[in-house]
This record gives structure tokens, C-alpha cells and sequence, in this order.
């Protein structure tokens, strides 16, 4: 299986049994979520997963997933309240004056949200349960006249969200910044950012890191409109996306989700970038043993369009079949990458005026096809060679053996690709490639392989390796 599964840990599968199954049907990244713990509660989980590293010899990841502003109204008087359509309610900050106490008021502890808030615009409570466009604005930037779009119940401290505005407010907060100094403190291997708007912000987020002084991949969450926006330049920036298609839907139109879903895969496609598919990829398996027809086609349909990870939520971390719903996603990999093969006719060819880095990754997938190899194995410092050839979609395994543990742990979100710690002390980067084939019970005698050290940059004074061998174990 070439794509690679995250499973989101929980009370249903913190357990090492269930882990340990997990892993052996393909999850290699586990994460944690914030926004229901601090780091000292995921101390068992975490040593848990090192525990099932050394045991089962594979390199695990475990990605902390931070809150960001999840923003939320405060109390609401007599909750909670039927909303009916059409109805009009206010929303301001705390001390803002109502002016009309007939009126629901919707106290919002984030003033700076409100800033640019216009008549029109929307605004969406309860993840979409209730909607509203703004009517009028009473006070500029304080208080406003809300107009509801449909019926429903408002109760209190419910998340608020304004589709499409930009806010004003950073995406890592406080509480993510002591939760990114004591994860790193802990030894988590990477960050998901979450509501990322702009570059700024995942450079807030290696700020932080550096002042830590370690520095791990960043997943930025594409959840707003603002971000979408902002594509290249986050790709830029950031170590991996991640689509998070439950917020996204609020910010943007449902019907535009999938579609944005596209053109991001493929954008991180072509930078060399790992992207994740997120929400509700199994969700009726939480309670069922079966996924729906529609679930497996989602997921297949990630697969096909070529994303490196899917990712699980609840159906992991509260579901009833934790172990069966990673097995269904292994299955339904099995079937998708097939057909991907198929249609796609890969290795892709790199477009004219592509990197080297490219075509060297491109010729070292022509030469295994040609070759008939039993994989590609590469050497890499940064992760970059093992990213070039994954982003031709070789038919191949790929090993990629690297001395740094960082990359090792960060390559663990690049499709198909398997990470390799590499302790040998060569000094040539071929000898290690071929004592790993010639020592490793994965090939067999009479194996081929290609092997594969392309640092590129040509002409630079550093003395820069790129070669691309035919070796037969």
C-alpha cells in the first residue's frame, strides 16, 4: 500500500493491542489531538508508540494537532433557544449596548473578528446548523443585526464562523504555543496548524520551534477560504497541507469543496509536497462495521487524484471498530492504486522547465520499469530526492535512507515511500544503499534495484552527489 493512513488517537484505540494492529495494517502516523488534551495527557500514547517502534522495527510519527482560534459565541440568555427563519438577533462584542431586548444577543469574546464585518456578509454558528447574513450594522466593528437563514436550536458557547472574511487573529495562539514547547518537550515528530490564513502564519509556528530550539514538520490545515487564497504561497512555506474539509465547507460553498480538494492535491503534486484528505473519510463506521458506498468512493477518489495520506477521526479515536476501519481503508488502497496505475501511465514526466532534481527522480523510475526492479532506493539528507521520485508516481517501493530522524519521521507522509534510518558510516551514500539491499530480507538474491543519490545543484562548490546505479543483490 502506497498511500499512507493517519489514525487519530482517542479513548477507543489508546490501547498497544489496537495499535499494534493498526500499525500492522498500515497506519504510520498517530495523532493527537489538542484540542481535548495538553501534552502531559498523551505521555502513555506516546510511549506506547515508541514502545510498537522498536518492537515492530517500522518508524512511527506522532503528529500533535493544535487548536488554533477556534472561535466560539459566549452565553446566550435562556439557552437554549429555537431560532426560527427570517428571525432577526444580535451579535456583538460583550459590552456592546443590545438597544433591544426583545432581540437574542450573541456575545462574541473576539472583538478583532468582527472588524470589517459588513451588511451581507455571512455568518455561520454550530458547525452550519444555523445561518445567518448580516442585515445591518448598528456599530461599526461592535454590533450588528443578524438575519437568521433557516430555523434551528441556538444554545451557548457554540462555534462562529464568517465565510470568506479575513481575520485579524493569528493562527497560533497562546495555548498552541505551550502546547508546540512542551510537545517538543515530549518528542512529537511533527505540528498540524490549524485555521492557517496566510505564510505568516506557519512562520509564526517556526519562529516558535526555533525558540524551542528543535525544529519538526508543519502541516498546514486548509479550513479557510483565506487559505485556499493563499495556496502557493502556504505550499511554499509549509512541509505538508492537510485538507480539512469540515471547516473548509463552512468557509467556502459544499459544492466547491471537492473541487478545491483537486486542485490542491495536485498543486502539492508538483511542489514536492505532502498532502492529507481529512474528515469524515469513514465516518459511519464509528458505529458500523461497513463503510457506505459513498464513503468508499470518497475515499477511492482521494486515492486516484493522489493524495499522500488519508486521515481518520472519530472513527479511530471514539469508534467502535478502530482496527476494522483501517483495515477497509488498506483494502480500498489496494484496489485504488491499481486503477491509478492504470490510467495515469506513470511515471509522470516532469514539465518542460522542471527542476533537475525531477528528471532525475524520472529517470530513475524509466530505468526500474526498463529494468523490471524490485524497488528504487534512494539516499536522502532533507527528504527531497525521496519526494522528487515520489511525485512521479513510480509502480515501484521506494526505500529512502536517511541518517537524520527528523526526515525519516517526516517522510512517513510521502506516498509511497518508506523511510529507512540509515547508521551506516560510509562515506559514499551508494555503499550504504547497497549493504541495505544486500543485508535486507526484503530482496531476495538476484533482485534488481535501482539506487538513486541526486543532491543536484550542479556547479555549486560543495561536492554534490548525482548518480543513478543498476544494482543486482
Amino acid at each position: 500500500m502506497k498511500t499512507k493512513i493517519i489514525a487519530t488517537l482517542g479513548p477507543a484505540s489508546t490501547n498497544k493491542d489496537i495499535m499494534r494492529a493498526m500499525v500492522e495494517s498500515g497506519v504510520r502516523i498517530f495523532r493527537l489531538n489538542f484540542s481535548h488534551s495538553k501534552a502531559d495527557g498523551f505521555v502513555s500514547a506516546l510511549g506506547i508508540i515508541r514502545e510498537l517502534e522498536k518492537e515492530l522495527n517500522i518508524p512511527l510519527t506522532a503528529m500533535g494537532d493544535l487548536c488554533g482560534p477556534k472561535t466560539r459565541i459566549g452565553a446566550v440568555a435562556d439557552s437554549p433557544r429555537q431560532v426560527e427563519k427570517d428571525q432577526l438577533l444580535l451579535l456583538g462584542v460583550p459590552d456592546a449596548d443590545p438597544h433591544a431586548a426583545d432581540k437574542v444577543f450573541l456575545p462574541l469574546d473576539f472583538p478583532e473578528l468582527l472588524i470589517g464585518l459588513e451588511e451581507g456578509m455571512r455568518v455561520i454558528l454550530a458547525d452550519g446548523l444555523l445561518q445567518f447574513k448580516v442585515a445591518r450594522v448598528i456599530e461599526k466593528d461592535r454590533l450588528f443585526e443578524l438575519e437568521a437563514q433557516n430555523s434551528g436550536l441556538l444554545t451557548s458557547n457554540k462555534g462562529i464562523t464568517f465565510p470568506g472574511k479575513f481575520h485579524p487573529v493569528a493562527a497560533l495562539t497562546d495555548k498552541d504555543r505551550i502546547d508546540v514547547r512542551e510537545g517538543l518537550e515530549l518528542g512529537l515528530d511533527a505540528f498540524a496548524l490549524s485555521f492557517v490564513q496566510t505564510a505568516q502564519d506557519i512562520q509564526d509556528l517556526i519562529d516558535e520551534m526555533d525558540r524551542c530550539g528543535r525544529r519538526v514538520p508543519i502541516i498546514a490545515k486548509i479550513e479557510r477560504q483565506n487559505a485556499v487564497d493563499n495556496l502557493d504561497a502556504l505550499v511554499e512555506v509549509c512541509d505538508a497541507l492537510m485538507v480539512a474539509r469540515g471547516d473548509l465547507a463552512l468557509e467556502c460553498s459544499l459544492a466547491e469543496v471537492p473541487t478545491i480538494q483537486k486542485r490542491i492535491i495536485r498543486a502539492c503534486r508538483h511542489a514536492q509536497k505532502p498532502v492529507i484528505i481529512a474528515t469524515q473519510m469513514m465516518l459511519s463506521m464509528v458505529n458500523n462495521v461497513v463503510p457506505t458506498r459513498a464513503e468508499a468512493s470518497d475515499v477511492t477518489n482521494a486515492m486516484v487524484d493522489g493524495a499522500d495520506c488519508v486521515m481518520l477521526s472519530e472513527e479511530t479515536a471514539i469508534g467502535s471498530n478502530p482496527v476494522e476501519v483501517v483495515n477497509t481503508i488498506r483494502d480500498i488502497a489496494t484496489t485504488a492504486e491499481v486503477y491509478y496505475h492504470e490510467r495515469a501511465q506513470t511515471p509522470w514526466m516532469p514539465k518542460e522547465g522542471s527542476n533537475s532534481g525531477k528528471y532525475m527522480a524520472y529517470a530513475s523510475c524509466l530505468l526500474a520499469n526498463n529494468f523490471k526492479s524490485r524497488a528504487l532506493v534512494c539516499h536522502t539528507e532533507s527528504g527531497l530526492t525521496a519526494r522528487n521520485i515520489s511525485s512521479r508516481r513510480p509502480q515501484h517501493d521506494v526505500f529512502a535512507l536517511s541518517p537524520r530522524i527528523n526526515t525519516v519521521k517526516a517522510l512517513n507522509f510521502v506516498w509511497g515511500v518508506n523511510p529507512v534510518l540509515c547508521t551506516e558510516e560510509e562515506a559514499r551514500h551508494t555503499t550504504r544503499l547497497k549493504n541495505f539491499v544486500t543485508e535486507s530480507e526484503l530482496f531476495n538474491s538476484g533482485d534488481t534495484v535501482v539506487l538513486s543519490t541526486h543532491s543536484v545543484d550542479l556547479g555549486q562548490p560543495e561536492p554534490y552527489t548525482n548518480k543513478i546505479e543498476i544494482f543486482q543483490k
